[in-house]
């Protein structure tokens, strides 16, 4: 059974992209051509192009923008907006990972921008993802500022800081910090959930949006969420940053009633709903795991981590 790139759902054999993957990218798009890059051309491009990307991280990353009409990606050094990730020679099957974690993120409530996978002419995969910070067709942004901006911190020392922290920079510039705070300890209970412990200070940010009438200071869409565990292999830590003091051997009642509720503020019957829906979708994790382009061993590792970190949460 064939599955599309970009949802993950099953296709007919013969057929690359769905229609509803298609959709997502444009109402309008047809089909979409590969990439004209190899996966290692695509490196070269991305080293090249470095100093011109607003967005950085130690994945390689490209910008472009969608030419319909031609129903491709082309690369561009300004104005893009969706941001390419081929995967690193060191890291095998990164796009894959990152594909599957953000589309189980979105199946969880969280929200993510428009992402998915793309063939390039060498047949290997490369990510892609719709930028959230532009708006309209011009080439507007949302302000944006992540949690080691807003800490004074910079790139080398954005571990340099705890969850803790992470709530207090919503008490202090969210416009509704008891719902950005929910939106904070659903993501962090996913992550610790699928094996993410790389959630560091850049991974977070804020963005101010017109709601209504009116700026509104909230917690961007989810990104860069992966499954690091199955990539690093057994890492010594399970945060990146730590709650109550501690990365590594965390307990219910360390991320559950210290962080969610204590810190979060989110009430037991809250808590409990949550918890609940979280199961409820255990089986939904693990048929997408399984439709997913990573290989076996890997699909089997995900599921051994999920399954594991569910135990520990009570989810099962």
């Amino acid at each position: 059974m064939s599955h599309c790139p970009i949802t993950l759902e099953p296709v007919e054999h013969g057929v690359t992209y769905s229609k509803k993957g298609l959709q997502t990218l444009s109402r309008t798009l047809k089909s979409l051509a590969p990439l004209k890059y190899t996966a290692d051309q695509q490196m070269l491009e991305a080293a090249a192009r470095a100093e011109k990307m607003s967005i950085q991280g130690f994945q390689p990353k490209l910008s472009a923008v969608l030419r319909v009409k031609e129903g491709s990606f082309e690369v561009v050094d300004t104005h893009g907006r969706f941001i390419l990730k081929p995967c690193p020679p060191e890291y095998r099957e990164v796009p894959a990972n990152e594909a599957l974690t953000m589309t189980l993120a979105q199946k969880t409530g969280i929200e993510v921008p428009d992402h998915g996978l793309v063939y390039a002419v060498d047949g290997t995969l490369t990510y892609w993802i719709r930028r959230f910070d532009r708006e309209g067709r011009g080439n507007g942004k949302f302000p944006q500022e992540d949690f080691a901006q807003l800490l004074s911190k910079s790139r080398e020392t954005k571990y340099d800081s705890s969850m803790e922290q992470v709530v207090s920079v919503i008490d202090k510039f969210c416009t509704f910090p008891v719902l950005e705070k929910r939106r904070l300890a659903q993501l962090v209970l996913f992550c610790f959930l699928i094996g993410n412990e790389d959630m560091h200070l850049k991974n977070f940010s804020l963005v101010t949006r017109m709601r209504k009438g009116r700026q509104q200071i909230e917690l961007s869409p989810a990104y860069d969420l992966l499954n690091t565990s199955i990539i690093l292999r057994d890492p010594p830590e399970e945060l990146a940053l730590p709650i109550k003091g501690k990365k590594r051997k965390l307990s219910q009642n360390d991320l559950l009633k210290y962080f969610c509720q204590e810190r979060c503020g989110l009430t037991s019957k809250y808590l409990e709903q949550m918890l609940a829906r979280n199961s409820a979708l255990i089986p939904v994790y693990l048929q997408l795991i399984k439709q997913s382009f990573l290989s076996l061993n890997r699909q089997e590792s995900y599921r051994e981590i999920l399954m594991s970190r569910a135990q520990r949460l009570g989810m099962l």
